[in-house]
């Protein structure tokens, strides 16, 4: 018997088959997120950066209608997207009880959750893949076995011949269910990691940005504030 993977591929019975192709779809989709999620997050940093640079000046001068106008623009990036309803929010005023510091710090903690929720889209699939993997492939390691058995049945012997092809497929499904969650875990702990620091980033950024509008306006906010004030 050969064992090249063609030739084993070709030996497999049907479940061995289902189980390797369930295995090769979770890879793919393991591929597919880790691929997603460094692009995304590289092009959030990325726009981040442009996002500061343009919106300093702004807040210095206190033009929240120019600034609130680059948050549109620049929606990639994730400080973007919290820094937009928080500039709305200072442009619009008071609103009833509350100032428009109050508003926007309350504003503030709902789009953190919102974007730290997108940041983590995907991280699921990873979890998922680098845990059932090596489960899966355990249960093709079954299969195999069992096919070995079956061989001895069928032939009446217990020599290697009867036995090769059903361990040939029990290895090869279980070195492929490790293949398939070992690099998973290690994209998991690599992009969680990231994301950790991207959203203790997002913090620390948000916090400066309220400090500043609290230190401007606080309590004494007490009307709309202009778009070129």
């Amino acid at each position: 018997m050969s064992f090249s993977p063609l030739h084993i591929w070709a030996s497999m019975g049907l479940p061995s088959k289902v189980i390797a192709t369930f295995l090769l779809l979770m890879a793919t989709m393991s591929l597919a997120v880790v691929v997603e999620r460094h692009i995304t997050l590289l092009r959030g940093m990325t726009a981040t950066r442009r996002f500061l640079s343009a919106i300093i000046p702004h807040l210095s001068g206190a033009n929240y209608g120019d600034a609130l106008k680059v948050a549109e623009d620049l929606r990639v990036s994730p400080f973007a997207r919290i820094a937009r309803p928080i500039l709305a929010k200072i442009t619009a005023g008071r609103d009833g009880k509350l100032s428009a510091v109050e508003l926007a710090q309350r504003e503030a903690e709902r789009q953190k959750e919102a974007v730290s929720l997108e940041l983590r889209r995907g991280m699921g699939v990873l979890a998922s893949v680098g845990s059932v993997a090596p489960f899966v492939g355990l249960l093709g390691t079954v299969v195999g076995i069992i096919t070995a058995f079956q061989g001895i049945a069928t032939t009446g012997s217990g020599g290697l011949g009867a036995v090769s092809a059903g361990i040939a497929e029990a290895l090869i499904e279980t070195a492929l269910g490790l293949c398939v969650a070992i690099p998973a875990v290690l994209f998991f702990n690599q992009l969680n990691n990231k994301i950790n620091g991207i959203e203790a980033e997002l913090g620390r950024r948000t916090g400066e940005l309220l400090d500043e509008l609290e230190n401007k306006h606080g309590i004494r906010d007490s009307g709309k504030i202009e778009a070129a004030a």
